[in-house]
């Protein structure tokens, strides 16, 4: 294995395949963050190893990767559309794990963690602004951008493939394919649309089966309750909510203080604990959206690392 050290933010970088669900016994889920400032997306420790680590700035990363240096995606102008990486999640498929990627500069793509090569990538165009991903059963990837849409594209088709469907949603933040119903759950900046996709792989299809108006503006995180099969997280600008689909209910979540729940960036639980990650800008400068803590709650924990700046953070296991 090779071992370097990223020197800008002090972190110990230790290239491997990203490990698969926590073992029995093991500290737990690692975290898979999103650093604007270094332009990168790294699989860091578990947690509970984060929390308990008293060392300075030097953090153990598992797994790494960048656009600035995937000779795949090179087409895709990353100096311009790899600016400032905003989403990061694991995705397991067919015993295979991708992690998938957005960047305001544009990039969209799903990235196979076995060997670091693009399944399918995008360039969106500068002023799309995408802000989530989702990977479908099909291989199709569903993309929303804060421009104000929601496209399927026809993944499946190949590794750049172009065709798409949209769906028109002012604000589109958040993305979520639900097996249990068949569902994609997007997220907008006043609603939560379910949409049934129709059509055939290579010329999909959207259609709006269900809307939830959002108890507060700006809808921002879409995310799985992993300790509930069915229901979802989600934050607003105001605070942090559980929606449960069959109920129709948005149930508000509490943390330990109110300003904890405000402008979340990221939310997600973690199975077997039920402990919640979260991230949230701490609107100083240089960065207005990012911040360079993640939280913990129940019980609380904080982790600076130190360099960062951090737009999401969630944790890397399977799903």
């Amino acid at each position: 294995m090779l071992r370097r050290t990223l020197s800008a933010l002090g972190l110990a970088l230790l290239f491997c395949a990203p490990a698969g669900r926590a073992e029995a016994g093991s500290p737990g889920w690692q975290v898979v963050v999103a650093d604007q400032g270094s332009r990168r997306v790294f699989v860091l420790q578990s947690a509970r190893e984060l929390m308990a680590y008293q060392g300075p700035d030097r953090l153990p990363v598992v797994w790494s990767w960048t656009a600035d240096r995937a000779p795949d995606v090179a087409d895709l102008s990353p100096a311009r559309s790899w600016t400032n990486p905003d989403e990061a999640k694991s995705r397991i498929r067919q015993g295979r794990r991708y992690l998938l990627i957005t960047a305001t500069g544009g990039l969209a793509a799903v990235v196979d963690t076995a060997t670091g090569r693009t399944r399918w990538a995008a360039d969106l165009g500068p002023t799309a602004n995408p802000h989530s991903i989702e990977l479908l059963p099909d291989g199709n990837v569903a993309v929303v951008a804060s421009g104000g849409w929601v496209r399927l594209y026809a993944a499946s088709q190949g590794p750049r493939a172009t065709a798409y469907t949209e769906f028109g949603l002012p604000g589109a933040h958040g993305v979520l394919w639900d097996g249990r119903s068949g569902l994609l759950w997007v997220l907008g900046d006043g609603a939560l649309i379910a949409l049934r996709v129709g059509g055939a792989p290579a010329a999909p299809t959207l259609t709006a089966v269900r809307t939830a108006p959002l108890p507060d503006r700006g809808g921002h995180d879409l995310a799985p309750v992993l300790a509930a099969p069915g229901r979802f997280w989600l934050s607003t600008l105001r605070g942090l909510w559980q929606y449960d689909p069959a109920a129709d209910r948005f149930t508000p979540v509490r943390l330990a203080g109110s300003a904890a729940e405000r402008d979340v960036k990221s939310i997600g639980d973690e199975p077997g604990t039920g402990r919640l990650l979260t991230v949230a800008p701490d609107h100083t400068a240089p960065c207005d959206w990012c911040t360079s803590v993640i939280r913990l709650h129940r019980p609380e924990g904080v982790r600076t690392l130190s360099g960062t700046h951090l737009y999401k953070a969630r944790w890397w296991g399977g799903q």
